[in-house]
């Protein structure tokens, strides 16, 4: 949704808007298209410019416009939601000319990548914006998460991208059989989900991958360590991002991205490159996890008792699963898991919302309650 309709005052007039022809040439690259040209048509009759957001930083961010990157303020659109606050990948409504320029809009999200903060106050923090496909940078130099793997793919379902796991570092697995054992144990772990091994060392795969992603917008997620920059600039055919190399101990690394920046592909389709992430905490993602465990969904529709919690109940299909071994017992326990800690933030963020409500509440009655007193001469 927008943060609110653009400022008042712009002359009606449109000779600093380009023509559709010379604006589609500029910004197609960037996922610009005609569904983005009529959301944006009000913005264009207030003199306004389109932009797509490639980096945001201290209340400030970069775009790319049809005159190439512009720096802008977004004091106009900072609310005090934090997941409506501006982010790269969003399509933004920028002042044509101004020192400074200013954002005032930006158009509603298609689809938006979002976790849970670190902090006790129950908020979600938005990673990007208008993501087509979500790559989920596995590093083969350490054992493999697949729990790790199944929190991404919520998320990454949940935001209504298409998840992609991209096990990197494949030059570190020489031996083909145990490289196969590893990629099997992923695709059972992401029904649904394309896996693809990469080595940007030898350049094994990464031709694969940027067939996938030239069309549309990928967001690049993974822990430090996992190879992202690097494989960024495989991807980008440049030493772009900056690389550093991981610990040997544990395959972990320090931030070497530090802000998400959006790149456009030589080969077609824009990159978003993350920093690593440490906590990759859910947010109100019941869905993206129903999806990542759609095997134990299916079972679940088939138990005696539509309420069934799968830990003891007669007729369970899931547990039943489980003694003959169709479904891993793994795979259930990090299912009933992520659905705890889901429902925890959910609750906690209903409980938050209700305080805000009460409080919202008592200032009004408050005010009221003085504008009353005010209009009988300060008599209560």
């Amino acid at each position: 949704m927008l943060p609110g309709p653009p400022c008042e005052g712009f002359p009606l007039s449109f000779s600093s808007f380009p023509q559709a022809s010379s604006l589609s040439h500029a910004l197609s690259p960037f996922g610009w298209d005609d569904a983005w040209a009529a959301e944006f048509a009000p913005y264009a009759e207030q003199g306004l410019v389109p932009g797509r957001v490639v980096r945001v930083d201290r209340g400030q961010c970069d775009l790319m416009t049809e005159d190439g990157i512009v720096r802008a303020d977004t004091a106009f659109v900072t609310p005090h939601d934090p997941l409506r606050v501006i982010c790269t990948g969003d399509w933004a409504a920028v002042e044509a000319a101004g020192n400074p320029r200013y954002v005032k809009a930006y158009l509603p999200r298609r689809t938006a990548f979002v976790r849970s903060t670190s902090s006790q106050r129950s908020e979600g923090q938005i990673l990007a914006a208008n993501v087509d496909h979500a790559i989920i940078a596995v590093s083969l130099a350490v054992e493999l998460d697949l729990g790790r793997i199944e929190r991404f793919l919520a998320l990454a379902w949940e935001s209504g991208a298409q998840p992609l796991v991209v096990l990197t570092k494949t030059d570190l697995v020489p031996d083909p059989a145990t490289l196969a054992h590893l990629v099997q144990d992923v695709e059972t772990t992401a029904p649904g989900v394309q896996v693809l091994t990469v080595s940007s060392l030898t350049g094994e795969g990464t031709d694969v991958l940027a067939a996938v992603v030239a069309d549309g917008t990928s967001v690049l997620l993974g822990i430090s360590g996992a190879g992202k920059s690097t494989l960024a600039n495989a991807l980008l055919g440049a030493e772009v991002m900056e690389v550093q190399e991981a610990r040997e101990v544990d395959g972990k690394g320090r931030h070497t991205t530090t802000t998400r920046n959006l790149l456009a592909l030589p080969g077609g389709g824009v990159l978003i490159d993350t920093p690593g992430l440490r906590g990759v905490g859910l947010w109100d993602a019941e869905a993206g996890v129903g999806q990542v465990f759609s095997e134990i969904e299916e079972y679940a529709a088939r138990c005696r008792f539509h309420d069934c919690a799968h830990e003891a109940e007669p007729g369970c299909a899931v547990l039943a699963a489980v003694a003959s071994g169709e479904l891993a017992e793994r795979r259930l326990d990090s299912y009933r898991k992520l659905l705890r800690e889901n429902q925890r933030i959910v609750a906690k963020t209903d409980a938050r919302l209700r305080s805000e409500l009460r409080r919202d509440w008592r200032l009004k009655t408050a005010q009221g309650r003085a504008n009353y007193a005010a209009k009988r001469g300060g008599r209560a």
